[in-house]
């Protein structure tokens, strides 16, 4: 209830629906590119800490290595100089040693840790004492013997500095992996909590963005069903809204279109109809011979202009009725419909033209209603068995079959005529097209029959179609059960 409430909110909307799309684009953007930001800034934090780590540990490690080797050949000298008493040799020592100190050095600029920098200064200490103490002794080759162990246990200490710069390494790529396993935990919590964000803000932007579309799409509808009562009220950006009051301005347009057309359908019928009645008057009077007799060359000419008029008549009807429908299709006195009542009432209405060429009337229809115009279902049906009669041979059969489906309600009226030629197929439902199949009929059709039955199945939100047959044609017309507002909105 609350996002139904939340929906029916009035929206401010951008200017234009450029913005209004460039608006959606940022709001569904914006929580992708924080996570891919804030992602892109942690994998950064990592390397860099990464790259450091390494280069501290390589740095490290060179010097541990560097102290390693010049405490190993100050070890080597003291002992070549004690072995062979040649004082000569402690000057291998010397280099050494200025080795080792410059190396101790280089070391303590190193961004070492608390326990690293103790134990580098234990290491000098150690071998500073040491080394006075071999400058004491540097006259006696044999007493420097005695500082080998010392020198050994500097050897010692500076295996556990390099050690222990090794742990410490191991301890940060540690810390690092941790980061890494917590920003793959961030990315997860983002992809969880970011992607359903996103996908409602754009569904929200497709709402925003579909809502004005909708309405101008119905608006275009109602227009195009001949629906022009309806005033068009578009909300939205201002150029769609400017766009609504374009429509609005067309459906008025099309209002006055509307009223001068009927105005003129009226004087056209009235103005067709006296003379016609005089013509239709005169012409019964001649073929009577009331007004004299008529010998049987003149008795054909007022059978010929009897004939003629009553044609002219239905057609000026026809073509009336059929103007009519185009304006008053949406115009639907809706009420449940017995199909069963339609159907005989059509029956009733075809009984002498039927009888007159032997047609057998074959009606299958279960017991079902549909709600519709009950004047505009009967001129469907009508017209349908109306022309499926005249293109019946003598003693052939019309056939009207109901049937179920759903929501939907399916009529198809057949007959074992001639049929419809292919070529003819997509131009039945054209006013005033006369089909070539040739047909037993008093009078030629209108040409409009068929195209006032799709009107009004249109009307209906109905479809008929021509049906494939091996012999005569057969049409099929769709209607559905109900004919709700909101379907109707929507046809």
């Amino acid at each position: 209830m609350g996002l139904i409430r939340f929906l029916r909110r009035p929206i401010h909307y951008p200017s234009s629906f450029l913005k209004l799309i460039i608006v959606g684009f940022l709001l569904v953007a914006g929580p992708l590119l924080f996570a891919i930001v804030s992602n892109a800034i942690a994998i950064h934090d990592i390397t860099k800490r990464s790259q450091q780590t390494v280069h501290q540990a390589m740095r490290a490690t060179e010097a541990s290595r560097l102290l390693i080797e010049q405490i190993t050949a100050m070890e080597r000298s003291v002992r070549q100089a004690s072995a062979l008493e040649d004082l000569t040799l402690l000057e291998g020592y010397t280099h050494a040693r200025g080795r080792f100190i410059e190396g101790a050095r280089r070391m303590f600029t190193l961004p070492l840790d608390a326990e690293q920098y103790q134990r580098l200064g234990l290491l000098r200490d150690k071998e500073a004492r040491l080394a006075l103490t071999i400058d004491r002794m540097a006259g006696d080759p044999v007493a420097l013997a005695g500082l080998l162990p010392e020198l050994n246990e500097l050897d010692v200490m500076a295996e556990e500095l390099s050690r222990l710069g090794a742990g410490i390494v191991e301890r940060e790529v540690a810390q690092i992996q941790k980061r890494a396993e917590e920003a793959e935990h961030t990315v997860r919590v983002q992809i969880l909590l970011l992607v359903p964000i996103a996908m409602g803000i754009l569904v929200a932007a497709i709402i925003l963005i579909s809502r004005p579309i909708a309405h101008i799409d119905r608006a275009i509808r109602a227009l195009g069903n001949g629906d022009f009562g309806t005033p068009v009220r578009i909300t939205g950006p201002r150029d769609l809204q400017r766009l609504g009051r374009q429509l609005d301005w067309m459906r008025l347009k099309l209002i006055d279109l509307e009223d001068q057309k009927k105005l003129f359908l009226h004087h056209v019928s009235h103005e067709l109809k006296t003379p016609l009645a005089a013509l239709k008057e005169g012409s019964d009077l001649l073929h009577e011979q009331l007004v004299g007799p008529l010998t049987p060359s003149q008795q054909e000419v007022t059978s010929i202009l009897k004939h003629n008029v009553q044609r002219l008549r239905e057609l000026i009807e026809r073509l009336l009725s059929y103007h009519q429908t185009q304006f008053n299709k949406s115009d639907l006195h809706l009420s449940d419909v017995p199909l069963s009542d339609v159907i005989a009432t059509v029956g009733r209405q075809h009984r002498l033209t039927m009888a007159s060429k032997g047609v057998r009337f074959v009606v299958d229809c279960p017991p079902v209603s549909v709600e519709a115009d009950r004047e505009k279902l009967t001129a469907i049906v009508g017209n349908l068995v109306s022309n499926a009669v005249k293109y019946a041979p003598r003693n052939g059969r019309v056939s009207v079959e109901v049937r179920e489906q759903g929501e939907t309600v399916s009529l198809q009226v057949a007959d074992d005529g001639p049929g419809i030629r292919p070529e003819e197929r997509e131009r039945v439902f054209e006013p005033f097209f006369h089909g070539s199949t040739p047909h037993d009929g008093a009078v030629k059709g209108t040409g409009l029959g068929l195209a006032i039955v799709k009107e009004f199945v249109a009307a209906h939100r109905g479809r008929i179609a021509l049906q494939d047959r091996e012999q005569g044609a057969c049409l099929r017309v769709d209607i559905p059960r109900r004919q709700s507002v909101g379907d109707q909105e929507a046809a």
